[in-house]
């Protein structure tokens, strides 16, 4: 009996060892599926020098215009991505299209509909309206991160007041793009915009590189053919080939008219919370970044209450995983959401959100495949950062990912270092910028007087990164020996280098720093 016992008692544990090795061999097998799915397109990354750019073609249309940034730089190509701008006049309708590459897009400014056509016919209008049944519409709002999956026609109209404005990060080099890396929309509508610099993009298409001038793909179909597919006249047919029609991408919609589905639980918190609260919120930033009294305070409370930064972020941490526990509870693996049902959009701006918060900092939020399951298909996560005044973040370096950062607000000194340990930016960036920093370049940022905000998309659905200095540093978990050996300094100045800074991520600045006269 002794003996069946032991038995029993070895298969047990052999069977936990291999239930616990599994999950990892699982995290191994597809953090090397995420690497290599980008390899298909492999560019060079020989970058030397990266530069913060703007948009350098404008295509306008009736109701707005869309502006790309130049998809020849070394940086966008060796990322493999494009990216784009888009503003969308009140009452104008972005018409229906779809794209051979996933896209994330985050939502400056304005609020509006998204219509998506994983399910078709799924919504029904009403009898008033002969039973129209399309696909399920879905609002969006100031702060959302918006997923678009390869091929799937979309479209988006402006029900507000103010323009919509809207930054894309496409992922040309996906697995999900079987073309080559141009960034090509299918358009079911419309006409050719007019570029503002139309000789520049005659010579990218004869490059074979950027964004290729589009048009109407029914335009290219026989009128009878189409007739007969749809069963109507051939005057209709050339309406809907767009013949007669340069209202360009974006058009005028006064007199659309759309049923939209209840708002969700999530959406009447927010709007209940948070509807007049936008610009107290956006005053109380701009205070705690120019303000000297809020400044003089934290020094004072810094003083006498030392340990009381690790309370106040332990804290935050706790409210932001109850609030997650009580929403988003039983939806960690994504199986019961069927593909046409699935969450297409998260917003990043919600303060209670915050994966990284510092009373004196600032705070940092993120979206990936593990609060937005659909970016596992995807393949890409998003970043927002915002730094109060003189605040900085921790240098660190993605490990997995390459990131492309957009100026939202403020402005901030950025320096980025590359392999051979020189920088191959050393900068300021302002709003309305882009600065691509490729992965495992070391990156570090602080703010301006005026702060600084950022949307930053990354090309892994869970993208990691790793601080070089602080709580959660490189530097924090090596020996102290090895670091007094490694730099050639003494046992007490590796512990300074060490220890010395015990925030984790996010930096006050210098005079507000406990240790500033040391750090």
């Amino acid at each position: 009996m002794a003996y069946f016992s032991l038995f029993l008692l070895a298969l047990l544990v052999h069977s936990s060892y291999a239930q616990l090795e599994l999950p990892q061999k699982e995290w191994f097998r597809e953090l090397r599926h995420q690497q290599q799915h980008r390899l298909r397109w492999k560019s060079s990354c020989q970058i030397q020098n990266l530069e913060a750019r703007e948009p350098d073609r404008r295509y306008e249309c009736e109701a707005g215009y869309v502006e790309y940034w130049d998809s020849n730089s070394k940086d966008l190509e060796c990322a493999g991505i494009q990216f784009v701008r888009h503003v969308i006049q009140p009452k104008g309708l972005l018409l229906p299209h779809y794209a051979n590459a996933p896209q994330l897009t985050y939502i400056i400014q304005g609020r509006g509909i998204q219509g998506m056509e994983f399910s078709r016919e799924t919504y029904r209008k009403g009898e008033e309206s002969e039973n129209d049944r399309h696909q399920k519409v879905r609002r969006f709002r100031q702060g959302d991160v918006l997923a678009f999956p390869v091929g799937f026609t979309r479209w988006t109209y402006n029900d507000g007041e103010t323009p919509i404005i809207s930054v894309s990060m496409i992922d040309v080099a996906n697995r999900e793009n079987q073309l080559d890396w141009n960034f090509r929309k299918f358009y079911l509508a419309g006409n050719p915009p007019s570029s503002r610099r139309r000789g520049e993009s005659e010579r990218r298409r004869e490059s074979g590189r950027g964004e290729e001038e589009w048009s109407n793909i029914f335009r290219g179909f026989d009128e009878e053919f189409l007739a007969q597919a749809f069963n109507v006249e051939n005057e209709l047919i050339r309406k809907l080939q767009s013949q007669d029609d340069n209202r360009g991408c974006m058009v005028n919609a006064e007199r659309l008219r759309l049923v939209l589905p209840e708002q969700s639980r999530e959406e009447r918190e927010w709007e209940s919370q948070h509807g007049g609260e936008r610009e107290q919120e956006e005053r109380e930033w701009e205070r705690r970044r120019h303000g000297r009294e809020g400044q003089q305070e934290e020094r004072k409370s810094e003083r006498r209450h030392g340990g009381e930064r690790e309370q106040e972020e332990r804290e935050w941490e706790r409210r932001r995983h109850g609030r997650e526990e009580t929403g988003q509870r039983g939806r960690g693996n994504g199986l019961e959401e069927t593909f046409c049902t699935l969450k297409l959009e998260q917003n990043i701006d919600d303060p209670s959100r915050a994966d990284f918060f510092n009373p004196r900092s600032g705070r940092i939020s993120t979206i990936n495949s593990q609060t937005l399951p659909v970016l596992s298909h995807l393949r890409l996560s998003a970043e927002r950062g915002i730094l109060y005044k003189n605040a900085s973040e921790s240098p660190k370096y993605s490990v997995n990912a390459h990131v492309a950062n957009y100026i939202t607000r403020g402005s901030a000194r950025i320096q980025v270092v590359g392999p051979n340990g020189n920088a191959v930016f050393d900068g300021e960036v302002k709003q309305g910028q882009l600065l691509v920093i490729p992965q495992n370049y070391a990156v570090v940022k602080r703010a301006n007087e005026n702060g600084f905000e950022w949307i930053a998309f990354k090309t892994n659905d869970n993208a990691i990164s790793t601080n070089l200095a602080g709580r959660l540093s490189a530097i924090r978990s090596i020996p102290v020996e090895v670091l007094a050996n490694a730099y050639d300094v003494s046992r007490e100045d590796a512990s300074k280098l060490k220890f010395n800074r015990e925030e984790a991520t996010l930096f006050a600045s210098r005079s507000g720093s406990r240790r500033g006269s040391q750090a």
